[in-house]
């Protein structure tokens, strides 16, 4: 069932709370456009992230480096909160400011219909947390945005998540420091973005004061990098959320990519091309998006003459 059939939930901050504290760990895949929000929702998942870079990348043309801006994420949390029932945690990047501009950040996200955020304590303007090159503020500064965005939100239960990027640059000891420092200010879910070691992501679990959110970067060739593990090992770690931030925008690209090439391919045999390995079928993208609904609501509201003039004899 998806939000057009009954509505988001009353409190996706609480669902998404109840699903964190969960025994099980909360498997996140990254969202970015309606299409990736709707397949999450019909394949079983429970909740997604919003991947900032898939946004960026898929409305803007650009890498995950700074270059999109609160309004512009905003917009794209509204239309995805309007795609599905499921909760979703934003990515509010640095916060676009000061602690300030935290503060005033969160109750947007909150507005546009998102279970809650994730702020991180990079410089602005940041770089995606696999990418070389980030740069971080002082702890003191990111504990005060911390501070801010528990104190700006108008729903105890949103749920503010706070990301260090400091295992790479600072390592694993400062970035557990950091994490504990974070919780201490009221963060609800501790994020250590490119973690270098599994070791390292058990230190996580052990020594920070708070549940322990991991990201799973698929598709990265050069693995210097968080190592790809099994959700039942991340599990048994103490891991308590992962998100999948890239694969569905690199599954997309693959796809794409194969599809153009089987159309340039067909463009020089001269014939034509239907694979039902490159693209699904046009009924289940219909089904998919939620054309039966759009049907049943015609059903109810148009004229029995307006029915007759679009559907004729066929209409069931």
């Amino acid at each position: 069932m998806t939000a057009h059939d009954s509505g988001r939930a009353s409190n996706p901050g609480q669902q998404l709370r109840k699903l964190i504290a969960a025994p099980s760990i909360l498997l996140m895949p990254g969202v970015f456009d309606g299409f990736s929000a709707r397949l999450i929702e019909t394949c079983g998942f429970k909740a997604a992230f919003i991947t900032g870079s898939g946004v960026s990348e898929s409305r803007w043309g650009w890498p995950d480096v700074g270059l999109m801006g609160l309004a512009e994420n905003l917009e794209a949390c509204r239309v995805l909160a309007r795609s599905t029932s499921l909760p979703l945690l934003g990515d509010g990047d640095t916060g676009y400011g000061n602690a300030v501009n935290v503060h005033l950040a969160v109750r947007a996200f909150e507005q546009a219909g998102l279970a809650g955020v994730m702020f991180e304590d990079q410089t602005w303007p940041k770089r995606c947390g696999h990418m070389s090159g980030k740069e971080l503020i002082d702890a003191d500064e990111m504990v005060q945005k911390v501070r801010a965005a528990v104190e700006g939100r108008a729903d105890p239960n949103f749920v503010i998540m706070a990301r260090t990027d400091a295992a790479g640059p600072l390592g694993i000891d400062e970035a557990i420091n950091r994490a504990n420092l974070y919780a201490d200010a009221g963060a609800d879910l501790l994020f250590a973005d490119a973690v270098l070691s599994e070791a390292d992501i058990a230190r996580m679990c052990d020594k920070v004061s708070g549940p322990v959110l991991v990201n799973m970067g698929f598709g990265i060739r050069k693995r210097s990098t968080t190592p790809l593990l099994p959700p039942t090992r991340l599990e048994q770690l103490g891991v308590a959320a992962v998100i999948y931030p890239r694969m569905l925008t690199a599954a997309s690209a693959m796809g794409m990519r194969n599809a153009m090439t089987a159309l340039l391919e067909s463009a020089e045999s001269g014939e034509a091309v239907d694979r039902p390995d490159l693209a699904i079928s046009f009924e289940d993208l219909n089904s998919l998006m939620g054309l039966r609904q759009i049907e049943e609501i015609e059903s109810r509201y148009l004229t029995s003459d307006e029915l007759n003039r679009k559907y004729g004899s066929s209409r069931s």
